[in-house]
């Protein structure tokens, strides 16, 4: 009689924890859906007083729109630190945009990774004169909220010529504390007898990081570059300060600019918000196992 009551009780446990999950999973997808269905929605639809939760009619007349707006080369790569740049053909500012911010999404995170990786991998297994002290500032640096440096920032942009070009916003936000924090604790859980069985087996300094370090802190890397793009992908404010022409802009300001131009036109919006997106979904799902292995591996180092 005990075993069925306790079978009965973890039985009414896991249908109340399943119904506690699909709620909380239609909450976070809902407005997702609602983006998505509502720009395949007529103007009179979305503009109901009773809501169509599913599309009636299906139309693409707000995506049109969209790609019809503007017109911008789809690519223009300028060159750090000069006034060489190389532009593309001409396509709609909508699809600029979406370039744009893959490319700094996606630099972003590769460049964050290297950098973050090597310097955790140094401050956990290096012992070097002001190892704490540079640490310390790092965490330190983590509470420092970006408005403090805007000025300091926005200057050092303008002096080194990457103001207004898609680099201006890249280049921040590979100097991330939280990277080279979040790496610094994988890192420390390197054996150090594997590093030193490295060592004596003629390995140098970078083979024994590319071949023993970095395949046994990946979890963590993984989790950094989901957490990295999408730091960089809705980094609204730094992109509203530091880009400005219509071929440098990003999808969030693209959007923000065609909210600002059609007030009313909800369709319109929706199909912006449902372009934007596309990529960070696909980022999550290539990234989803490592950023789960890389928080549960963290929660038992506690």
């Amino acid at each position: 009689m005990d075993n069925k009551t306790g079978v009965n009780r973890s039985n009414v446990y896991k249908i109340i924890s399943v119904a506690a999950i699909g709620i909380v999973a239609f909450t976070f997808a809902f407005p997702l859906y609602w983006i998505i269905t509502g720009s395949f929605k007529t103007a009179t639809a979305i503009n109901a007083t009773t809501p169509q939760w599913f599309p009636s009619e299906w139309v693409m007349d707000n995506y049109g729109k969209l790609f019809s707006r503007q017109v911008a080369p789809l690519w223009e790569i300028h060159v750090p630190f000069t006034d060489v740049s190389f532009a593309g053909p001409e396509m709609p500012a909508a699809m600029r945009w979406l370039v744009n911010t893959v490319f700094m999404a996606v630099a972003s995170m590769i460049l964050t990774c290297i950098t973050s990786a090597m310097a955790g991998y140094a401050l956990a297994k290096k012992r070097f004169i002001g190892r704490t002290v540079v640490f310390t500032l790092i965490v330190c640096a983590m509470a420092l909220p970006k408005q403090v440096i805007l000025i300091p920032l926005l200057r050092e942009m303008s002096s080194l010529n990457l103001y207004n070009t898609i680099w201006a916003v890249i280049f921040p936000i590979v100097g991330w504390p939280f990277g080279v924090f979040l790496m610094k604790q994988f890192a420390e859980g390197i054996p150090g007898e594997m590093m030193e069985a490295a060592r004596i087996d003629g390995a140098g300094e970078w083979k024994t990081f590319y071949t023993i370090a970095l395949p046994l802190i990946k979890p963590g890397i993984g989790a950094l570059a989901i957490f990295t793009f999408i730091n960089s992908w809705n980094d609204y404010f730094m992109q509203l300060i530091m880009l400005s022409s219509t071929d440098t802009l990003t999808i969030s300001l693209g959007i923000a600019k065609l909210q600002a131009e059609n007030a009313t036109d909800f369709g319109l919006i929706m199909a912006g918000a449902a372009l934007a997106s596309i990529p960070i979904i696909i980022i999550f799902l290539m990234f989803q196992k490592y950023f789960t292995k890389g928080i549960t591996m963290g929660a038992v180092k506690g």
